[in-house]
């Protein structure tokens, strides 16, 4: 009964209201008679880490604000309104200044996408950011949320960024509002599955900002249901976009946990063998990017071993449909990031479209390939692997920042090369 009132108390209804999960972890360390150090103690951190998470609130590290909310039992639902993750009043993000700057916070947000020449309509990513920032309100569409998910992973697949976008924003809504009655792990599950493609998706046009936030709050409520499947999807991508946000230390352990966790669950199904795989390919092609070549080969090779007898197709609608040739794309990428192009081509020799699924897939064979000849000097192989990649999903081009870079540089560098100028085009950039 203490804990109880602990909560419904005025003192953590006015954290709740102003946001700040570092006063509700001090609530519930002062009301359980513990000293800072008691509470470092039980999270592993020192009595001054505890102390600076207490007064720097949201603005601490994610996961220690996990720990801690964890180890003063606070209720997922009071540490999801002090982390902006409901729908209540009292859970609105209020930007930063005077109250007379709310009105022009969705334009701010506008012009500073558009600004950043991230190549998805300024508009729709503003949209993601703005349901991100404060969750609309349900769209009441009669269609089944897990339908309309995989219809968004169906937009995904085939490269159809700026639609995945557009619907983000109503998903989101309907799934979070049939989560907070419930809290059923289903419910659950299925939220932090489509936070994590929203991740995905922001990761993939360059929007990394908010592709953090969705991961954040992937991983809160994959940890909420209980699904190690769910969590394994959420750690992936919150380790991508911290790669893309220089943080290697951190996306390694997470992903690292994520294996571990996985491992657990006896890999006795495909389902979880495929989840094993994905997380031992993350995570040598994050080892690789740090430079860890040992690690980043030794990874590889396991994830190829765990895939052995998965099946070439993967059945649809699996979270992580992981192949051979899946493992065998990765290599490539593992070996282009430790600066081997030759190793990452032969790698990918055997490679061919029909292996993969979705356009997608095969649109990122071609454009993980063309990097490696674009490393090696070669730029006719390259705009002939984009322009392939291209035709089988112009978004994968236009739409990844990476790629845009490449054939900028071969339009200064190499323009009468044979594809540039179609590339050009399909890139929307200037000629």
């Amino acid at each position: 009964m203490i804990a109880v009132r602990l909560w419904v108390s005025e003192e953590a209804r006015a954290f709740m209201e102003k946001q700040d999960p570092g006063g509700l972890i001090r609530v519930g360390r002062t009301g359980r008679g513990w000293r800072l150090e008691d509470l470092g103690a039980r999270i592993g951190c020192s009595a001054a880490t505890v102390s600076r998470l207490e007064r720097k609130g949201r603005n601490s590290d994610f996961d220690l604000i996990m720990s801690a909310a964890k180890a003063v039992e606070m209720p997922t639902h009071v540490l999801a309104a002090s982390l902006g993750l409901t729908n209540t009043p009292t859970s609105r993000v209020v930007p930063d200044g005077p109250r007379c700057a709310e009105e022009d916070a969705p334009m701010r947000r506008r012009t500073l996408l558009a600004a950043a020449g991230l190549a998805a309509p300024a508009s729709l990513l503003a949209g993601v950011s703005d349901a991100l920032a404060s969750i609309p309100d349900p769209t009441g569409s009669p269609v089944p949320l897990d339908a309309r998910l995989a219809a968004a992973r169906g937009l995904f697949d085939a490269g159809q960024n700026s639609k995945l976008l557009r619907a983000l924003p109503g998903l989101l809504a309907d799934a979070d509002h049939a989560a907070a009655p419930a809290h059923e792990e289903m419910a659950l599950a299925r939220l932090s599955t489509a936070y994590s493609l929203a991740s995905r998706v922001l990761t993939k046009v360059g929007n990394y900002g908010d592709s953090r936030l969705a991961a954040d709050r992937a991983t809160l409520y994959a940890e909420w249901s209980g699904s190690p499947l769910a969590a394994a999807a959420a750690a992936r991508e919150l380790s991508i976009v911290l790669r893309h946000q220089d943080q290697p230390t951190a996306a390694e352990r997470h992903i690292l946990d994520a294996v571990a966790a996985v491992e657990k669950t006896g890999l006795r199904t495909d389902a979880q063998r495929s989840a094993y795989a994905q997380m031992l390919c993350t995570t040598s092609y994050t080892a690789a990017r740090a430079g860890r070549r040992d690690q980043a080969l030794t990874m590889v090779r396991d994830a190829a071993g765990a895939a052995r007898d998965l099946p070439a197709v993967a059945p649809e609608g699996r979270l992580f449909p992981v192949t051979p040739a899946a493992v065998d794309l990765y290599a490539v990428g593992v070996h282009w990031a430790l600066g081997d192009a030759g190793a990452a081509l032969q790698a990918g020799r055997d490679l061919r479209e029909g292996q993969f699924a979705t356009p997608e897939r095969k649109a990122r064979m071609h454009t993980d390939l063309g990097r490696a000849w674009w490393q090696w000097g070669k730029a006719q192989q390259t705009a002939a692997e984009l322009l392939s990649a291209a035709r089988v999903s112009p978004g994968e081009v236009r739409d990844r920042p990476a790629i845009r870079q490449i054939i900028g540089d071969l339009r200064s560098r190499h323009p009468r090369v044979t594809g540039v100028r179609e590339l050009v085009a399909v890139a929307g950039m200037a000629s």
